[in-house]
């Protein structure tokens, strides 16, 4: 992607014209949202005030980013070093994931001054938001830090560079147990309604299950953009990291499969101890059989057999199914099986510049990914930086 926007023939490319099609709707909806009303754009009402913003953009972007913490952890706490090239492009994907899940919340809240409300004014400590908010503005911060050594090094700051690499043994512990809070107090803000969201999926676990699917979905979104990225992006890759890349892809493949694995005998135990059994007979829980076995034994067992075989394409497919089992998860706790004893028309079905605005964050994300990729030492060593751990 070349950054200057003379109209050239490498710039103007199909995905690049539509990219900017999406952003210029993108843009205009934005105006509609912040001059008329959250009520001119969006179908929400009092019975689904939260809609694919939250559902979408927050549960399945912030479950989607847990790639950052998992590979650090992996590398700097379990000392699994020959993961080191992963690391990276994970904290980047992590970062620019909450600093979007963060942009996408300020169109649902609408009052975007007030975000600092909760930190400073109203402190609501007793309240599973006030503890998801004050994660994610500190993980957030967290991933600033973590993220920045690839800015500085591009700018030649040497002393902030090393100052920021010097924190990377804290700000790794800090961002395990932060995202260990906020993943699972996600899964708490369901806990609250009982009443409201269908016994399958309701559960006093909810907060371990969204904890433990997080596991995966981070390790799944490294192998997915690993993949991309070395059919995308070889040219910018420097040896280390082709080189590590299959390990890479076939070490996460495992643990995946470890953690789906567990996940998936959790839930069932989840659904005993609450006596659901008597629920699969119904349309909602061959929903729910779907979703356990096809998008996450099925997901496990691919897993489990690429690493075995060493197959690093299975790897690759058996990623974008976990990615899209934890999409459906959120999705499903979050707006299909919430509210489901409503009748048909009160319930919320997005409209479509809720969906709209949707995309185009998530293209406007995907864009800054591919300059931050094509511009920053992130799948390469930075010359003057060779092996300054």
């Amino acid at each position: 992607m070349s950054h200057h926007t003379t109209p050239n023939k490498t710039f103007w490319t199909p995905a690049n014209i539509l990219t900017a099609v999406i952003l210029a709707v993108g843009l205009a909806l934005t105006v509609k949202r912040f001059t008329m009303g959250i009520g001119s754009v969006t179908n929400l009402t009092d019975d689904n005030p939260w809609g694919i913003w939250i559902g979408f953009d927050l549960l399945c972007g912030v479950a989607l980013a847990a790639g950052g913490y998992t590979t650090s952890a992996a590398v700097y706490l379990f000392g699994m070093k020959k993961y080191h090239s992963a690391v990276r492009p994970a904290i980047t994907t992590a970062f620019l994931g909450y600093a979007f899940v963060v942009f996408a919340l300020l169109y649902d809240l609408g009052r975007y001054y007030r975000l600092p409300y909760p930190l400073t004014i109203y402190p609501g400590p007793t309240s599973f938001l006030f503890e998801v908010g004050l994660c994610v503005a500190l993980y957030l911060t967290v991933l600033a830090i973590e993220f920045s050594p690839a800015l500085w090094e591009t700018l030649r700051w040497k002393k902030l560079r090393f100052w920021a690499h010097g924190l990377t043994l804290v700000l790794t512990i800090f961002g395990v147990v932060l995202s260990t809070l906020h993943q699972s107090s996600l899964g708490g803000l369901y806990l609250l309604a009982p009443s409201k969201l269908h016994p399958l999926w309701y559960s006093p676990y909810l907060t371990l299950f969204f904890f433990l699917s997080s596991i995966p979905a981070g390790l799944s979104m490294v192998i997915f953009e690993g993949g991309l990225s070395h059919k995308f992006l070889h040219h910018k890759m420097d040896e280390t990291h082709i080189k590590e890349a299959p390990g890479v892809t076939l070490g996460f493949a495992k643990a995946a499969a470890v953690v789906l694995f567990a996940y998936f005998n959790l839930k069932w135990i989840g659904v005993a101890l609450d006596n659901n059994w008597h629920h699969l007979a119904t349309g909602w829980g061959t929903w729910f059989l779907v979703e356990m076995f096809g998008f996450v034994l099925v997901p496990c067992l691919m897993y489990a057999v690429a690493a075995r075989e060493q197959n690093q394409k299975l790897a690759f497919y058996a990623s974008i199914v976990t990615v899209l089992g934890i999409v459906l998860n959120r999705l499903n706790i979050s707006l299909v099986a919430f509210n489901w004893q409503l009748p048909s028309e009160l319930r919320y079905v997005p409209s479509w510049e809720e969906i709209m605005i949707t995309v185009f964050i998530v293209t406007l994300e995907i864009t800054v990914l591919r300059i931050c990729l094509n511009k920053l030492p992130i799948l390469h060593e930075h010359p003057e930086f060779k092996g300054a751990h």
